[in-house]
């Protein structure tokens, strides 16, 4: 899995968390890219939704890439903690056919 954008800490988290840290909850949208495959995205959803359950569909946004090689999804949750986040990290990261997770 090369090309991993994503050291598994929230967004804000190392030198500059101190400065400004995460009050939870708090909406964390999260981008997941992967080639477009059939079943990617529905590995996916079922990883982000095992984290955030409340997940509202309204809440979810897809692109393809312009050759359609490639799909991003959005996921803007209502993360509850720092560990959910990065468990939720962890686990899209570990998921067959993701590229990278920003």
């Amino acid at each position: 899995m090369s090309g991993q954008a994503h050291n598994g800490e929230p967004h804000g988290s190392g030198s500059e968390s101190a400065a400004s840290p995460l009050v939870f909850p708090t909406d964390y949208p999260i981008k997941v890219v992967g080639r477009s495959e059939r079943g990617l995205r529905m590995r996916i959803d079922a990883v982000v939704l095992q984290y955030a359950p409340d997940l509202a569909p309204d809440r979810i946004s897809e692109r393809v890439s312009g050759a359609g090689n490639f799909i991003s999804i959005t996921y803007v949750i209502v993360a509850q903690s720092r560990e959910q986040v990065t468990a939720l990290v962890g686990a899209l990261v570990a998921t067959e056919g993701v590229l990278m997770v920003i």
